[in-house]
């Protein structure tokens, strides 16, 4: 049997491979891992594999844009790391998901219920099942974010934050009135809790606001640069992730 792993953290990757290598209740003779949306796109364009497990948010997208571009007839056992919201929309999947950390009795129950729902359900109905979580994730943006502030703890809205920028392990929310407060979160987790028609991750250390841009500027060397209207940590120039460049344009011209 083959198995697809598509996703984007080698860790989470290496681990699932592993644990998959080394189970027996089912036979596997090959593990491939693709690490994002185009390369899954490609992959399937001419080869399926019997067993997939597609991770819900990848760098450069999300499954559903896999799902919407091919059609993958071979069964797909979800992994997230969100929480109980997403718990709810997965519960009457096909197949399961994993909720990231899981561990290797977790993946064993979803490969034993992988051989007794696969002969029962088809693949239209993960998709619709996927579906229905992307259209109630849609309704769950995060309004605000409290924060310490001094020996006091202030919310702050939304729309009042210009970018979070990480450094290190913390991770800082600056506001349009030029203030920054340290919160308790990673910009891996903090960008699936804003609305993507308002806030994009161009990097690995900074999720901006549209609000925030003030303009584009286009090097020799095609990378693009974004200003922000207020000063950044440092001083220092943003480029854009040359893997974010083509979903950054389309963002900005939605």
């Amino acid at each position: 049997m083959d198995v697809v792993i598509i996703e984007d953290e080698d860790l989470a990757a290496n681990y699932l491979k592993k644990n998959l290598l080394n189970q027996d209740i089912v036979t596997i003779d090959k593990v491939t891992v693709l690490e994002s949306v185009k390369e899954a796109l490609c992959y399937f364009s001419d080869t399926m594999p019997d067993l997939v497990f597609m991770d819900i948010h990848l760098e450069d997208g999300n499954s559903m844009e896999i799902l919407e571009s091919v059609r993958i007839p071979a069964p797909i056992i979800f992994t997230t790391a969100y929480d109980a919201y997403a718990i709810r929309a997965f519960k009457h999947f096909t197949v399961d998901y994993l909720l990231k950390p899981f561990d290797a009795d977790d993946l064993n129950r979803a490969l034993k219920k992988f051989r007794e729902i696969t002969q029962t359900y088809g693949q239209q109905y993960q998709l619709d099942a996927l579906q229905r979580f992307f259209k109630e994730g849609e309704t769950r943006y995060q309004k605000r974010f409290l924060v310490n502030h001094g020996h006091q703890l202030r919310s702050i809205e939304v729309g009042d934050i210009s970018f979070f920028y990480a450094s290190g392990k913390h991770l800082f929310i600056y506001t349009g009135d030029g203030n920054s407060f340290l919160y308790n979160s990673t910009i891996r987790d903090v960008i699936t809790r804003l609305n993507p028609a308002d806030f994009f991750k161009i990097n690995r250390n900074y999720v901006i606001s549209m609000a925030s841009v003030a303009r584009i500027v286009k090097h020799d060397n095609l990378r693009l640069e974004v200003v922000l209207n207020q000063p950044v940590p440092g001083e220092e120039r943003i480029f854009i992730s040359k893997t974010e460049t083509r979903y950054f344009k389309e963002w900005l011209d939605a």
